[in-house]
């Protein structure tokens, strides 16, 4: 796949290193001179720049980047200025990271696809997620094992958990499956809420936006989702 990380300060540069290193093509963007050049071996690609020069930035190959993550943290105004910019300029998936809870807001207000917030998420972390096609989120157990939240494939929707047969077809376990859930506060705003459904039974019927709970061996974890959801 093809990234374009912008801002290269801690986070950034690992995210955009770890990205490199699993064989994706990624572009990191710096103002600073010096980060760029401290990571031009790195990551596939470096690029000094100032990412709220809308003439600049629509140089770069916008169409062509599955995901764009603006993980500007020092300059949050920096951050929403380059977000909004990209969010015009109508690209396929936008990432931005959030500073603080006043940030967030102006973030989802923008209309960002994902909100990172590096304080309690891992650049490793978001590299598996962002890697692993559907996952909605993912926690490593230790180097070989991990926990995946995974939407529904389209052809297990109306069968039997049995049916499937996840250990015998896949060497993964099905643990649970989360809901979606449209809930309005006492105010009349909808927000969006989960529901876990607890331990599975074999005769739960999969239904459409399901999202399931898979545990396995992270290379087990990979095979069924590049079979399931083949780009």
């Amino acid at each position: 796949m093809k990234y374009i990380i912008i801002g290269l300060g801690n986070f950034g540069a690992s995210l955009a290193q770890k990205l490199t290193e699993q064989g994706n093509e990624v572009i990191g963007i710096d103002a600073n001179m010096a980060k760029v050049d401290a990571y031009k071996e790195k990551i596939t690609h470096t690029i000094c720049m100032d990412a709220t020069d809308e003439f600049v930035v629509a140089g770069l190959p916008l169409s062509q980047t599955d995901i764009i993550l603006v993980a500007i943290g020092e300059d949050q105004g920096a951050n929403i200025m380059t977000t909004a910019l990209l969010k015009n300029l109508a690209v396929k998936r936008l990432i931005s990271r959030a500073i603080n809870p006043l940030h967030e807001k102006v973030l989802q207000a923008i209309g960002v696809d994902e909100i990172v917030h590096p304080e309690e998420e891992t650049a490793e972390r978001w590299a598996k997620k962002l890697c692993l096609n559907n996952v909605v989120d993912s926690f490593e157990l230790s180097d070989d094992f991990s926990i995946i939240e995974a939407i529904a494939p389209a052809e297990y929707i109306g069968k039997a958990i049995r049916d499937i047969s996840f250990r015998k077809n896949h060497n993964l376990l099905a643990l649970t499956v989360i809901k979606k859930a449209e809930e309005k506060s006492l105010l009349g705003k909808t927000k969006t809420i989960s529901k876990i459904l607890g331990v599975i039974s074999g005769d739960y019927i999969i239904e459409e936006n399901d999202i399931l709970v898979l545990y396995g061996s992270n290379k087990d974890l990979q095979i069924f989702l590049k079979q399931k959801f083949k780009r």
